[in-house]
């Protein structure tokens, strides 16, 4: 368990001079290539998007390996600095993003003017606000002092980390050094967040791994706009598309559910609607047909079914709540793709891949339950990884040759089996017992999902 919380406390402060030593090399490119064109044939792990994915994908992984010592984490935090209490934390979060805003007051030429650092700064706000907040508000992970349960992803490391990529963007080309001290403000900034209670380690791990996946996103999609890297960097508006369609795109849209969720173990009688955010995107070999993948996650709240038990002095009537249901879903597969001319494009696609599933509580709440929201938990339910369908087809218009605006519709089947841990209370409850009588249930669970996706080709 320490080698864990030593890898968790350490990730971040390697990934500070990850990020430098990828400067440095960008500068020796850019220097020695000064006058040539950047060869587009390049190793797999050279390939541009292959380096930009490394930080975020070793911060995920991270934050899987340690949710389930968070606890332990904490623990020994308590231990050594139980009334460890400091606000650096509110205020460094935002010194990166200062520190550009300085640079560029000063005269100091960074990748870009401050009109177009500004709109690539908010795009990676915008982005990273709608994938911290669409988790934090459906995980409602319980924050270690027990103050609210939004816990993750930690908002500030998003913010923080997000800042220091900011600062990496615009500055780390001039002096890797600006790379270093973003992100070592940064990790200082989720550490303190760790050492003030307000967040477990895995909450700061994924939070960083937000922020830094959002800026490479915001400055992804703004560079289509302009059609290069950079103001001040010619050399990289030289690389061009081979002609295919392939894109990488985020999305987000609507999910209809087309059955009930919770049918078989009675916890729900309705279909729901709820929602879907993630990233999309297909490499293409020709003009048609080419092989992508899709990240999402969805959401569907569920609403209270209202029961009655024979023993009106105690469970005359009451509510049953079950927390929201939440998917993770990565799957690959084939697509095909149709341009009806050059601003009009049809693609279709069929994945399949892995669905895993968050974990939730069912309580009940009735005026006999003597507690202070007169709520009591009953149970708790986690459904099982399983595989999932995705059956697509969407519909682009195109700006230019490299972003464009998509409509799309998915249809989405799982089977996942719901597990129940019921509490001591229905256990020895007769009754109770009675109605809440399915430890096991396999429900089946389809949905279509409709909405809007921001796509760059390239």
């Amino acid at each position: 368990m320490m080698n864990k919380i030593v890898l968790a406390s350490a990730i971040l402060l390697t990934l500070c001079f990850y990020k430098a030593q990828d400067t440095i090399q960008f500068q020796k490119d850019y220097e020695y290539n000064s006058s040539i064109a950047i060869p587009e044939n390049k190793p797999f792990l050279q390939k541009e998007w292959v380096k930009k994915s490394i930080a975020p994908t070793i911060l995920f992984t991270a934050t899987a390996a340690t949710w389930g010592e968070r606890k332990n984490i904490r623990e020994i935090r308590n231990r050594y600095l139980p009334n460890f209490k400091a606000s650096f934390d509110d205020y460094l979060q935002y010194a990166p993003a200062a520190t550009v805003y300085g640079l560029k007051l000063a005269g100091v030429k960074g990748r870009n003017n401050v009109g177009r650092a500004t709109l690539s700064y908010a795009t990676s706000l915008a982005i990273m606000g709608i994938i911290v907040n669409s988790i934090k508000y459906t995980s409602k992970v319980e924050r270690p002092d027990g103050s609210a349960k939004n816990s993750f992803p930690s908002g500030h490391a998003a913010m923080a980390f997000t800042n220091a990529s900011f600062l990496h963007k615009e500055y780390g080309i001039v002096n890797p050094a600006y790379s270093i001290g973003g992100y070592g403000a940064a990790t200082l900034t989720g550490l303190g967040r760790n050492l003030n209670n307000r967040h477990w380690m895995p909450d700061i791990l994924a939070g960083a791994g937000v922020g830094i996946l959002s800026t490479e996103l915001g400055y992804f999609f703004i560079d289509k706009f302009y059609k290069n890297k950079g103001d001040n960097l010619s050399l990289l508006s030289r690389i061009e598309s081979n002609g295919n369609p392939s894109f990488l795109s985020i999305k987000l849209g609507s999910a209809l559910a087309t059955s009930n969720f919770l049918k078989e173990s009675e916890l729900d009688n309705k279909k729901q609607v709820g929602f879907e955010t993630g990233l999309e995107g297909a490499y293409f070999f020709s003009k048609k047909w080419g092989v992508g993948g899709d990240l999402s996650f969805s959401s569907f709240p569920i609403k209270p079914v209202r029961l009655t038990l024979d023993d009106e002095e105690h469970y005359e009537n009451f509510d049953v709540t079950t927390q929201s249901l939440g998917f993770l879903y990565f799957g690959i597969g084939p697509y095909f793709s149709h341009e009806f001319s050059e601003n009009w494009q049809l693609t279709l696609r069929a994945t399949g891949g892995y669905s895993t599933s968050a974990s939730g509580k069912v309580s009940v709440t009735s005026e006999h339950v003597n507690t202070p929201n007169n709520e009591l938990e009953i149970a708790t339910y986690k459904p099982s990884n399983t595989f999932r369908w995705n059956f697509g087809t969407s519909l682009t218009y195109k700006f230019n040759p490299e972003l464009g605006i998509t409509a799309y519709a998915d249809y989405n089947q799982l089977k996942p089996t719901m597990t129940y841990n019921f509490s001591e209370l229905v256990k020895d409850d007769e009754e109770m017992n009675e109605v809440f009588n399915r430890v096991y249930a396999h429900e089946k669970i389809k949905y279509f999902t409709i909405g809007l996706r921001l796509t760059a080709y390239f």
